[in-house]
């Protein structure tokens, strides 16, 4: 999210699975915080449809526009994962930033229909998208910029992030 000190960062994501889909890596599903632009608890489970891509790296791998789209077939492998684990999940369209500290873009990011920040999906999805992979994410909610004026960083999400993790396996085995 426009603070997470430990997000690895556009540039670096997507370097990584251009090298993992050069191996034949062909199915991936990737999980990551966010931070909530809009009410959300944390550890909310979150399923992106399309990022507003303000970085730089994804125009290294698709031509320009304002939003890119999650691939549908990773979409609904993490979407049956979830409901086979008898979870709710909720479709949201994300706002991938690289840069930090962004407070001043919420409100525009909100009325543009963003519901949550990070700094990879975009690159991702642009990455797989042209080498030609089948690409997913799944989020899951961190610290909140709901309210600029009272910023919560909360636990960073962390009571999520393992089971985040088991659910991508179970999404990648559902392709």
């Amino acid at each position: 999210d426009v603070r997470h000190a430990d997000a690895p960062g556009l540039a670096a994501a997507a370097q990584l699975l251009d090298w993992l889909i050069s191996y034949g890596v062909r199915e991936i599903i990737s999980a990551g915080s966010c931070g909530v632009l809009t009410p959300f608890d944390e550890g909310t489970f979150l399923v992106p449809c399309k990022a507003l891509r303000d970085e730089g790296a994804s125009y290294h791998y698709a031509p320009p526009s304002r939003y890119i789209e999650i691939s549908e077939p990773a979409r609904r492998a993490i979407e049956q994962t979830i409901l086979a684990h008898h979870m709710r999940y909720q479709e949201v369209v994300t706002w991938s930033t690289d840069g930090f500290f962004r407070e001043t873009k919420v409100a525009y990011r909100k009325s543009e229909g963003c519901s949550v920040v990070e700094m990879e999906c975009s690159a991702l999805a642009a990455c797989a998208a042209f080498r030609s992979a089948t690409w997913g994410m799944l989020l899951y909610t961190a610290d909140s910029l709901a309210d600029v004026q009272r910023y919560d960083q909360r636990h960073w999400g962390g009571s999520a992030y393992e089971y985040a993790l088991t659910l991508c396996l179970d999404a990648v085995l559902a392709l």
